[in-house]
């Protein structure tokens, strides 16, 4: 029989903020959980992460090292914070040095099975579903496609 490397994570060296409803299973280690927050079923946040408080994320969503996510923010299923572009033409392989960090503004909504790359998204910015952003947000506005582009002012 081959030897096999078993690690689990589960919910490990994590700061949690009063009233936080995790759905199990998932994976949550090394990051901060304010006040408030909802993480449903399968969700995997990695260390150093911040989730601001009243933010809901919902199943099966992947939050990355170097990612910040403000307060009142709605993450949708299936979403994947990249903190690798993937610069030297390839994964970076653990060299951390090349991975780029991610800033979620408050009150933003980003909807089922979007891809974050790292970028800055400002306050209030609605990321449309299956959306890949690849740029800076800086206008509170509507955004979808692939690259994610504004198609709609908000009121």
């Amino acid at each position: 029989m081959a030897d096999v490397r078993r690690l689990s994570a589960g919910i490990v060296d994590v700061s949690f903020g009063r009233d936080v409803t995790v759905i199990e299973p998932c994976n949550l280690y090394g990051c901060n959980v304010e006040d408030e927050v909802f993480i449903g079923p399968f969700v995997e946040i990695q260390k150093s992460v911040t989730v601001g408080r009243g933010s809901r994320i919902q199943s099966h969503s992947f939050v990355c090292e170097f990612t910040s996510i403000g307060e009142d923010c709605f993450i949708g299923h299936g979403v994947m914070f990249i903190n690798d572009r993937f610069s030297r033409g390839g994964p970076a392989r653990g060299d951390k040095s090349l991975w780029q960090s991610t800033r979620v503004g408050n009150r933003v909504s980003i909807g089922s099975n979007a891809t974050i790359l790292p970028v800055y998204i400002c306050d209030r910015a609605v990321i449309g579903a299956g959306a890949v952003v690849t740029k800076d947000i800086t206008e509170a506005a509507i955004y979808a496609g692939n690259p994610a582009r504004k198609i709609k002012d908000l009121p």
